[in-house]
């Protein structure tokens, strides 16, 4: 099992939370530490969004709770009374996040009995907040989240690995099952990838440079994962079809194998190139000179379809669903050369940055 940072600085917040609470001698720590548990965020900025809406949501669920027992007692019937309004109340004003600790609050606070009752509600109170701000300073200066680093990673793996299985799905080499559970694997890892983006994008750059890079910078890696999505299109099409592809005319199955080859190889490059490890040009490779232009391979498409229609076979239905496989290439060559040219408008911008991500890289 691997331990990652935010399980670390969870079980850190709440070291944190107790010790603070006991050299504040608050009578009841251990709400210091359940505060902490629930105030523990994957990143700075729902760190600092979750603190201000857990002060919200702290202080509604201790006014609800003073104002029952005040007018209700102790009773445990005025308890879920008062959760009853505290709910009511806190997605009335869209706090949803902060439900959770209000309620600890309020139950915590109407526990406490005796003549200093507004004494001990304050003391449980600020309990509580010590565990959110603990939470949220740990947060702040322990293994602070790079999403940059991780996000520029996982995309890499995961097209890697688009890559293998689409050269061995065009060759028809790769086994039906084996494809099939790859496929579903590859989607969830595209949905965490999805997850880290939002996490990065997320994530405030104070600077005003800084801004303009971040801005710069969300914007490739937007279209990485935009294409990452059309690769994997695309190797989802060469699964469904894979026997239309086996019984297309071998010069056509060449073409669509070339194609994805030297789209791949495109692929591959540009990771190379955003890393700093080619130079910011139009990216070219061997055999490129042959490489058939779009308009070229639709004209050969249109020569199979007359040829499809007079054959009265099956070659029609092969022929239509040739259609969805080509034009996943051809949206999966569109997009590549749109990040080819969003990732030189990046270089010629901020080279040096490329230069942090590849050390980066290196240091994770």
């Amino acid at each position: 099992m691997k331990l990652g940072a935010r399980i670390l600085k969870t079980g850190l917040a709440i070291i944190t939370a107790l010790y603070v609470a006991k050299a504040l001698h608050c009578p009841t720590p251990i709400f210091a530490g359940i505060a902490a548990i629930f105030a523990m965020q994957p990143s700075l900025y729902r760190s600092y969004r979750t603190i201000i809406e857990q002060i919200q949501g702290n202080i509604i669920g201790a006014v609800i709770a003073v104002l029952f027992v005040f007018i209700f007692g102790h009773e445990y019937v005025a308890v879920g009374l008062a959760a009853i309004v505290t709910l009511a109340l806190m997605i009335r004003l869209k706090l949803e996040s902060s439900i959770s600790l209000a309620l600890v609050t309020m139950i915590v606070i109407m526990e406490a009995q005796g003549a200093n009752f507004i004494t001990f509600a304050l003391i449980r109170f600020a309990t509580v907040m010590v565990g959110v701000f603990a939470a949220f300073i740990v947060n702040l200066i322990f293994l602070p989240p790079r999403y940059e680093t991780r996000l520029f990673s996982a995309i890499n793996i995961v097209q890697d690995d688009i890559i293998r299985w689409i050269r061995l799905a065009v060759r028809q080499a790769s086994e039906h099952s084996s494809t099939k559970q790859s496929l579903r694997g590859l989607k969830q890892r595209y949905e965490r990838i999805n997850s880290l983006y939002y996490l990065f994008k997320e994530e405030r750059a104070h600077i005003g440079k800084s801004k303009y890079i971040k801005a710069r910078k969300l914007v490739v890696y937007r279209q990485m994962i935009a294409t990452t999505l059309k690769s994997i299109e695309v190797l989802n099409r060469l699964h469904l079809h894979e026997n239309e592809i086996a019984n297309l005319p071998e010069r056509f199955r060449i073409i669509i194998q070339e194609r994805l080859d030297y789209l791949l190889t495109y692929h591959e490059q540009l990771f190379l190139k955003y890393s700093g490890k080619l130079k910011s040009e139009p990216t070219t490779w061997v055999g490129q000179e042959e490489y058939l232009q779009r308009n070229e391979v639709m004209d050969i498409f249109a020569k199979h379809i007359v040829f499809a229609h007079a054959d009265e076979g099956d070659e029609e239905f092969s022929s239509y669903h040739l259609l969805h496989i080509l034009s996943r290439i051809l949206d999966y060559e569109e997009n590549l050369e749109q990040l080819d040219t969003i990732i030189m408008a990046y270089q010629n911008h901020h080279a040096d940055e490329l230069l942090k991500v590849e050390l980066d890289n290196r240091i994770e």
